[in-house]
């Protein structure tokens, strides 16, 4: 759908972070915390009115205007917008420069939206006439010191330096900005700078970038013009792919700045630059902020003098240093991890003359006016697997290049073990595909892309985990990437089988391999499916495994997915029908397997799975403990009852020996019906503090079949948070559901537990931007982790109850929620977690730290409970990966200093 006509007749000429939807209603939606509508110079000069009417569909529009007079859209020139009676937003400007373009800024977070009314009319206008020459010369040296004095830089003041290429123009100078930000390191050292200077002060740098492995360490530059880009005069910062990080920058005089994205060669986009003056005593409290929280001699009862400057920002730039440590890249990972767990060629050949049986392997594969070179190192990495007993079958589907068929037909002939079909006409994938699979005479089935390679272990490791598990049906490993330069990139290390995840993303592809049987009992491939042929697959065959055991997770990289123009490893995007298709192929498994499910597109690639709710809702009892906290409870109990949109709960708020006289007061005014709309019920636990007990009490006396655990510190955001939980939990096969959780500052808190980070568990993801897909599209799909955080957590009362509530006695405060997902998931249940149930989380303000003796000896206890019990599960979380850290929870490679869990099949 086109944009509306009255924003062409303004001059739109670019949207950012904003998608078209083809809804009349809601015609735009915005992707990320940025979206932008970009319009060409008003009509006008001097002064001019701006009106805009936009509405979003959660009704929380917030609408700004930026102008751009040459130095970028800078807070200083934002029109200051004020909302009028009818809902429409009104401001004025006066500008003493010609503007070279504006913006409206529509949201500041992801969503749909509309834009009503838009409207641009002069209050009163300053035609120029030609200025003197020394006037003119004059106003370029304003311009110059007004440069200098910016307040901001953002990406679009960074200009390619050193080692960078545009991908989609490799050959273009490197004076040019690359179209979207993306550029291509084509050396170890790749460089930008800022197109002005930077003048003396404090700064907040932000970053955010897709990278090509999951962590990196960019690195500013300030040049002052005495000694150059010295490695002293510069600032780190840790990266992990598309999380926005954050540092304080100190310039002692004016300088010209160079960022050094990474120090690797491989693709990279820029997706979020902002160097930022801040004030000093901002920055002050800012660094004295960050070393109570990461730093110990701050958090002693004699922390350092913050008086003491210079100690200060030594200490804090320490900080960022040395996390530089941590960060493992891909190729190191690859010597270091990889390498050294493989078994050699000649062991692999030993194992296998062991075995009684040698599963043979048919590999599939669909070709099309292939590139020759591609094609052959594809079929050369086939040949050149330590396990003998394959057969590759080709279907070429009517190729027009010249010489295509012939080259091979060559191959066919110098190679026994491939079977060529040679299609007279062109039928796409699907067609071509199931040609290649009548070839195929082997138990199994693998598919291999005509551009793409196997790792030479890669059947192998098929057969192995086949003598262990006889009876598998499906089998899928990690991938990989190549990129331009055929280097090995982004690593998708995936979680053991998990059935939500297929629903929301083909985490099956590649190497994924089927037992032909059951190809052959589903139909093969279908046609109308292409782009998503191999999720419609995979969807058709897991649906008739009876055994999740028999669905194998082969924990290593056995497929490398060459990033070729037009391919989806380079990104979803370039097929969108592919997304259409998989959004088709999961319809129809809800169809047939779980009427009532619709199905969404929330990303290109990317799907949302909504479970009908039964005509007549469950009664859900919402447990809030609490203890005093007046302020925080009321934001919840408040935010429940206005913003939730579920018909049928009840509170039941649990008082643990409050004495705020305000607490006290609204305590009885919630038992009395005259706050909460009269939903709530007061129950007293007049025992010392145990979450445990508390929640197992009040479950006792709860009147609804569902249950959900919810803290005093939470603030509901999506109005049908209670409706998406509630859908998953009654589903017969879901233990625990968990939310998407922010911290206040809109950085996420929870996105599902991973086990073993610490010793007991962590918060996936947590830190990342609201905004952030994370790794893998992670936050924005529903998938099954193996425990979700008890500060919202939804349940069936009946579950509950049979798997004994929480642990009151060996868990009174910490783990309790961890160990009850990991007792349902030991009873035969899955976990979901959800990113479409979105709210915050003001974590542990009111209960406080464990800082003194006696809660740290408990705590200490508590881990000890959970290692003893959960030992296996700790030491390798099925839904995680034994080669990801367990240093920290950001889904990055492990170091080689780690003690990993062995790397089998699963």
């Amino acid at each position: 759908m086109a944009p509306p006509d009255t924003l062409q007749a303004l001059g739109l000429r670019q949207l950012r972070d904003i998608e078209l939807t083809g809804d009349s209603r809601w015609p735009m939606r915005a992707v990320g915390d940025d979206p932008q509508l970009r319009f060409a110079a008003p009509p006008h000069r001097g002064a001019f009115r701006v009106t805009v009417l936009v509405e979003s569909e959660d009704g929380l529009a917030t609408p700004a205007v930026y102008l751009n007079t040459g130095s970028g859209f800078a807070d200083a020139l934002s029109v200051p917008l004020r909302r009028l009676a009818d809902g429409t937003w009104q401001g004025e400007c006066h500008t003493v420069q010609p503007c070279l373009a504006w913006r409206l800024d529509p949201l500041d977070r992801p969503g749909r939206f509309c834009v009503s009314a838009l409207q641009i009319e002069p209050l009163w206008t300053n035609p120029h006439r030609p200025l003197p020459v020394w006037l003119g010369r004059a106003g370029q040296r304003m311009a110059a010191a007004v440069q200098r004095l910016r307040l901001q830089h953002d990406r679009d003041d960074l200009q390619p330096a050193h080692d960078l290429a545009c991908p989609d123009a490799p050959q273009a100078p490197q004076a040019t900005h690359c179209a979207q930000h993306r550029y291509l390191a084509t050396g170890p050292d790749p460089q930008l700078r800022l197109a002005h200077p930077v003048a003396a002060g404090w700064y907040m740098l932000e970053v955010t970038l897709r990278l090509p492995a999951a962590r990196a360490v960019a690195r500013l530059y300030f040049d002052d013009g005495t000694a150059g880009d010295a490695e002293a005069r510069s600032a780190g910062l840790p990266l992990r792919s598309e999380v926005l990080a954050k540092r304080l920058v100190r310039l002692q005089g004016d300088a010209r700045v160079r960022f050094d994205p990474m120090a690797a060669a491989g693709a990279f986009e820029v997706l979020h630059f902002r160097l930022a003056r801040v004030a000093e005593t901002f920055a002050h409290q800012r660094m004295r902020d960050k070393l109570r929280t990461h730093h110990p001699r701050y958090r002693s009862a004699t922390p350092p003098d913050a008086a003491d400057l210079e100690v200060l920002w030594d200490d804090y730039t320490a900080l960022f240093e040395s996390r530089g440590a941590e960060l493992v890249q891909y190729a190191d990972w690859i010597r270091g991890i990889e390498l050294p767990a493989l078994p050699s060629a000649d062991t692999q050949r030993q194992r296998i003359g062991t075995w009684a049986w040698r599963p043979t392997v048919s590999l599939v594969m669909p070709t099309y006016n292939a590139n020759e070179a591609h094609l052959l190192a594809c079929i050369e990495s086939v040949q050149a697997q330590t396990y003998p007993h394959w057969t590759l079958c080709i279907a070429d589907d009517g190729s027009t290049r010249s010489g295509v068929r012939q080259w091979l037909a060559t191959q066919a002939a110098a190679e026994p073990r491939i079977r060529l079909a040679l299609r007279e006409h062109n039928g796409h994938i699907c067609a071509a595909s199931n040609t290649a699979l009548a070839l195929a005479t082997g138990e199994f089935i693998a598919l291999l892309d005509h551009d793409d390679m196997l790792a030479p272990h890669a059947l192998f490791a098929v057969a192995e985990a086949l003598q262990a598990r006889p009876s598998a049906q499906l089998l899928y490993s990690d991938e990989d990437k190549l990129d331009e330069t055929g280097t090995r990139c982004s690593p998708y290390l995936k979680p053991g089988w998990s059935p939500d995840l297929l629903y929301s993303q083909n985490c099956f592809s590649h190497l994924g391999v089927f037992r032909r049987a059951l190809v052959e009992a589903v139909g093969g491939f279908r046609v109308g499916y292409e782009g998503s042929q191999d999720h419609d697959l995979v969807l058709r065959c897991a649906a008739r495994v009876g055994d999740p055991q028999d669905i194998v997770h082969l924990p290593q990289v056995l497929y490398h997915w060459r990033m070729s123009e037009g391919s989806t490893a380079s990104g979803h995007a370039r097929k969108d029908y592919a997304s259409d298709a998989g959004r088709r192929a999961l319809q129809d498994h809800f169809d047939t397997c779980h009427p009532g499910v619709e199905v969404s597109v929330v990303a290109p690639g990317l799907y949302r799975h909504r479970w009908p709710l039964p005509a007549d809702p469950p009664l859900v009892s919402l447990i809030v403990p609490t203890r005093d906290g007046h302020d925080l409870l009321r934001t919840c109990i408040d935010s429940i009852v206005q913003r939730s949109t579920y018909p049928r709960y009840e509170l039941l708020v649990v008082d643990n020996q409050s004495s705020c006289p305000r607490t006290l007061a609204y305590l009885a005014a919630l038992d009395a019906g005259t706050e909460a709309a009269g939903r709530a019920r007061v129950l007293r636990w007049d025992h010392p503090f145990n979450y445990s007990a508390i929640n197992n009490f009040a479950a006792a006396q709860a009147r609804g079949s569902v249950l959900g655990l919810v803290n005093n510190d939470i603030e509901v955001i999506s109005a049908d948070w209670l409706e998406e939980l509630v859908s998953h939990a009654l589903r017969p096969d879901i233990g625990c559901v968990g939310a998407k959780l922010y911290y206040p500052d809109d950085t996420v808190q929870h996105a599902g537990v991973v086990l073993g980070v610490g010793g007991v568990a962590n918060h996936a993801l947590r830190g990342a931007a609201r905004a952030s897909p994370g790794y893998f599209g992670r936050l924005w799909s529903l998938y099954n982790p193996s425990a979700v955080t008890g500060a919202v957590l939804v349940v069936r009362k009946a579950l509950f109850d049979a798997v004994g509530g929480l642990d009151a006695e060996g868990l009174p405060v910490a783990f309790n929620d961890v160990d009850f997902c990991l007792k349902t998931m030991a009873a035969g249940y899955r976990s979901v977690w959800t990113p479409h149930a979105e709210l915050y989380h003001h974590e542990s303000v009111s209960r406080g730290a464990d800082t003194t003796p006696a809660k740290r000896a408990r705590f200490l206890g508590e881990v000890a409970v959970m290692q003893q019990r959960w030992s296996h599960w700790l030491q390798d979380d099925p839904h995680y990966h034994p080669r990801l850290t367990r240093l920290h929870e950001h889904y990055s490679l492990a170091s080689t200093t780690e003690i990993l869990p062995p790397a089998t099949h699963r």
